[in-house]
């Protein structure tokens, strides 16, 4: 496993929209190396043999019947949508290709 840098950190926060000071990225880093190493063990486990669990309460579903209902259409929609532009929602940009990430 590649070791943890204050850059890899830095580049992740950077996607999930946080910003760490150098006190942080301090503390953090390690932490992260660990969390990964914990992960990498876990990879290691044998489950030969272990069978798969999808749903551990043994009981029927409790969800409701599936029921049709009326859908907006787009100029319905469109209507409650607070900015748009040439008939497509418009939304703040969350990655910017010129972050040097």
């Amino acid at each position: 496993m590649e070791k943890v840098t204050k850059d890899t950190i830095k580049h992740v926060a950077a996607l999930a929209q946080l910003e760490f000071n150098e006190e942080e990225l301090e503390k953090f880093t390690p932490q992260m190396g660990k969390i990964l190493e914990m992960a990498e063990e876990l990879q290691a486990v044998d489950t030969t043999g272990v069978e798969e669990t999808v749903q551990v309460v043994d009981r029927d579903t409790v969800f409701r019947e599936d029921e049709p209902e009326h859908w907006q259409t787009r100029d319905e929609m469109m209507k409650n949508v607070p900015e748009k532009s040439n008939g497509f929602v418009k939304v703040p940009v969350i990655i910017n290709k010129d972050d040097n990430q």
